[in-house]
């Protein structure tokens, strides 16, 4: 009886061993791996920050509401400038274009923006906002993914176009803040509307 119990428990103890070393096998396995995919992301990054140089037109679906009236984008331009001694980063710019009964032109930022683990993030300097961009791709010609602001979200299609002259656009949010419609303010003049500043929204369709 006494080799019998001895033998059930050697068994047992047996079992278990096998048991704890499928399982220590089954996380080195699933360590490697999220390893392994953290290593190609980071190893990409600068490939990706390549593929995105240059200047992006098309509808991003950005609105901005002004004095209590909600105007939306007729078209954005997106440059991504790469930073030869980063690689994965660099500046920019991004000018939201508007018509109609809008009473600006278009709203003008300086960015900067990087590449992180695949996830492009942009700060938009003057407006002190962080977006970033994930799901998407990158061709010659088009720029495709979704965006995030926050809780908001919204898919994207931009395509390769040359470069407009930046110089053109005023930056910031005092009287050069951003284009008016049909008037020229000069920091001269006294205008309330000047220093109104418009609130970003990204997502509306």
């Amino acid at each position: 009886m006494e080799i019998a119990y001895l033998c059930n428990v050697n068994k047992i103890i047996n079992e278990k061993y096998k048991d704890m070393k499928r399982l220590t096998s089954l996380l080195a396995v699933a360590l490697m791996a999220m390893l392994t995919l953290s290593l190609v992301s980071c190893d990409d990054d600068p490939y990706i920050a390549d593929s995105l140089a240059g200047t992006w037109n098309g509808k991003m679906y950005v609105s901005s509401v002004y004095d209590g009236y909600t105007y939306d984008a007729t078209y954005s331009e997106l440059y991504f400038d790469q930073d030869p001694y980063s690689y994965s980063s660099g500046v920019g710019y991004w000018v939201d274009h508007y018509a109609g009964d809008a009473p600006y032109a278009y709203v003008a930022n300086h960015t900067r923006w990087t590449v992180r683990n695949g996830s492009i993030q942009i700060y938009l300097v003057e407006e002190d906002v962080e977006v970033w961009i994930e799901n998407y791709h990158l061709t010659d010609g088009y720029f495709t993914g979704t965006i995030y602001d926050g809780d908001n979200r919204v898919d994207f299609r931009l395509r390769h176009t040359s470069s407009p002259n930046w110089g053109d656009y005023h930056y910031g949010f005092g009287y050069y803040g951003f284009a008016k419609q049909n008037t020229y303010v000069t920091r001269g003049v006294s205008d309330d509307n000047a220093v109104k500043i418009p609130h970003r929204i990204i997502g509306k369709k």
